[in-house]
């Protein structure tokens, strides 16, 4: 058997597999916040609840009208981005002028309550969603099996993540995107209706989260707590790429994943606080993030 430092390489490489794995949602979860922190100004506490929801309505979907995982990839972002804009234009807009700790304590509160009623209506236990047929078994690799739905999450996240950052720093609309946050009363001026741009920037940050549930369903089942086991991991990627920025989220999300799944095979008792200890190293050194603004 192929050995690398000292251990089997299907170890090491499956370690490597189950930390890109993570990586992804990890970089779909902080992307989606990185967005309503950079553009809205919003701590938004609800990610891992919608992130939660977006499994959820995945699972009904399939249960109730029998639509399955790949109508559901569009059909559950667009559900729960609908009730985004409910959330943002009810609760969040009041919200935009006072200071982040409001922010924070409103989505906290909503959290608590979005995963109230699916524990109430659902239970604690986890219900199955299959991986669909297409993507079902695993490729030999030589050094190791790769199950191909796993491949597909990272490269579905990836693809998903690069079009986001293309679409919000490469394009007119993510210009116009980003002059809103900064000067809306210039931006209304030219005839552009501020308030709804900003609204539905914060139903694409809710859908990306969305998305990356109905993508865990199949891996870790379908529980009201599925998103919150995330999302303490997920703020601190937020810190370390820094805050509000979506490049660094998205590499600091895949890069942490990594470093996690290694760390589960060199140093196991570390695996669950690698991510913290990094988080401390970086902020002593670079207090704004690695790739944040320093004012």
């Amino acid at each position: 058997m192929l050995m690398i430092f000292g251990y089997p390489a299907p170890l090491l490489f499956g370690q490597l597999l189950l930390g890109l794995i993570n990586g992804a949602f990890y970089a779909l979860l902080s992307l989606g916040l990185a967005i309503i922190f950079g553009m809205l100004n919003i701590v938004n506490f609800a990610h891992g609840a919608l992130f939660t929801m977006g499994a959820f309505v995945a699972w009904g979907l399939l249960q109730y009208f029998g639509i399955g995982y790949w109508p559901a990839l569009l059909i559950a972002p667009l559900l729960v981005g609908l009730f985004g804009v409910l959330l943002e234009r009810v609760f969040i807009s009041r919200l935009y002028r006072l200071d982040h700790l409001y922010g924070l304590l409103l989505t906290f509160g909503l959290a608590l309550i979005i995963e109230g009623l699916l524990r109430n209506e659902f239970g604690s236990a986890g219900l199955p969603y299959d991986i669909p047929a297409q993507l079902q078994g695993a490729v030999n690799l030589g050094f190791m099996f790769l199950p191909i739905y796993r491949g597909w999450v990272v490269l579905a996240s990836m693809v998903l993540c690069l079009g986001t950052w293309l679409l919000i720093e490469k394009t007119s609309l993510g210009a116009t995107l980003r002059a809103a946050t900064e000067n809306a009363p210039l931006v209304q001026a030219f005839g552009i209706n501020v308030p709804r741009m900003i609204t539905l920037t914060y139903a694409g940050g809710v859908a990306l989260a969305a998305f990356g549930g109905v993508l865990a369903a199949p891996i870790y089942s379908v529980t009201p707590d599925i998103g919150g086991g995330f999302l303490i991991t997920v703020f601190a990627v937020v810190v370390i790429g820094g805050m509000g920025s979506i490049l660094g989220s998205i590499l600091t999300g895949f890069s942490l994943g990594v470093v996690e799944g290694m760390t589960k095979v060199f140093y196991p008792q570390a695996a669950s606080t690698v991510v913290f200890v990094v988080m401390v190293i970086v902020l002593l050194f670079r207090p704004a993030g690695l790739f944040g603004r320093t004012a």
